[in-house]
């Protein structure tokens, strides 16, 4: 097996890519395929930078839901290189972050414009579509998102995870002003963060890692709170520190970014009277909790997944905050090496965050 990089070769009519192919568990195959021809709608990508996140380690694992083999690879940016037709705001050489999520249309969530929950949705890299760890994709038009110039490649892959933390906070209804508890402060609680503080939210991060505690501080915590696991949240400290913070009240919105069971009863423990809770981690562990907890405290228990449209404003947060994107991204491997790439996700240590694969086509 080679995993020499390479670029599209060939005639214009039988042009080769290379492709990493998940094919087996833990196992990547480096492949030679027809580079797509982009149908009207479409336009030709050269993918340029593709991150991973946990549901990619899983896939890899092959402990999710998704059929090996597979193309993975759902966050991700390149530049045009062809358009059938015409478009309005899109031209060869532009650089865009791509919205992965293509919608059935016709199910319920759709019919009411909320296509990040459709019930039949196939997602690029995940679920019934190959994804971009390739040189080249064919891709709607309506997903792709312009890039500003000041955004380089390794950060506009981030486009999409920093999507679904702004649907988290669009789903809470912050205002300017309120206090807002992130339980988690892995890469999506990072971002809420981020985007909550940039709205004028005050907010206080907590984790189970003191360095994403102290992480949590640059993009915009007043304050962080460390949890021990092995004893109730909020212990003693953690409630006196809520409670001089929100004059005994408790934060008025909660964002769960962890998908443990815990972290969820945390939030609807410390949540105020009538707050809203946003649960937007996820696992497939279940949660037990006394049907007394909602009603009894009037909270608004609400759920967020994927993101309606907000690539592009996202690539406008990730511009103004460059640092803290570049925060993000703590390792990055060439194509040739995306098992590898893998292989450090899983180590599961607390210094691993996004890891960036940078495709043979991106800038050097």
């Amino acid at each position: 097996m080679t995993t020499a990089e390479t670029t599209a070769v060939g005639t214009a009519a039988h042009r080769t890519m290379r492709a990493a192919c998940t094919i087996a568990k833990e196992t990547i195959r480096y492949e030679d395929r027809p580079v797509p021809v982009p149908a009207p709608g479409q336009a030709l990508l050269r993918i340029e930078t593709v991150t991973l996140c946990g549901t990619d380690l899983h896939i890899w694992e092959d402990d999710y839901a998704t059929e090996l083999p597979m193309t993975q690879g759902h966050e991700f940016c390149g530049v045009i290189e062809e358009l059938p037709e015409p478009h309005p705001r899109l031209a060869v050489g532009d650089r865009v972050a791509v919205s992965p999520v293509l919608p059935c249309g016709d199910c319920h969530a759709c019919a009411i414009g909320r296509t990040n929950a459709c019930d039949r949705m196939s997602v690029y890299g995940c679920y019934d579509v190959e994804g971009a760890l390739t040189e080249l994709m064919a891709v709607p038009v309506t997903n792709l998102f312009f890039i500003p110039e000041s955004l380089p490649a390794h950060l506009a892959s981030l486009c999409e995870p920093a999507a679904i933390a702004m649907q988290a906070v669009n789903r809470g209804r912050p205002v300017a002003g309120e206090k807002a508890l992130v339980l988690g402060s892995g890469p999506i609680g990072l971002l809420c963060t981020l985007y909550l503080t940039s709205l004028g939210v005050e907010v206080i991060a907590a984790d189970t890692v003191p360095e994403r505690c102290a992480l949590a501080r640059e993009f915009g915590a007043l304050d962080t709170v460390l949890i021990d696991p092995a004893v109730p949240f909020p212990d003693p400290r953690h409630t006196a520190l809520l409670t001089t913070w929100t004059g005994g009240k408790g934060p008025s919105v909660v964002f769960e970014a962890t998908g443990a069971p815990a972290s969820l009863n945390n939030a609807l423990r410390t949540v105020a009277t009538a707050g809203r809770v946003v649960a937007v981690g996820i696992s497939d562990r279940q949660v037990t909790f006394s049907m007394r907890t909602l009603p009894v405290k009037d909270i608004d228990l609400i759920g967020s997944r994927n993101s309606q449209d907000l690539i592009g404003e996202a690539a406008e947060l990730l511009a103004r905050h460059p640092r803290q994107a570049e925060a993000l991204i703590t390792h990055r491997f060439p194509f040739a090496r995306v098992a590898e790439a893998f292989e450090t996700m899983r180590s599961g240590t607390g210094t691993v965050g996004k890891v960036a694969i940078d495709m043979p086509g991106a800038a050097a």
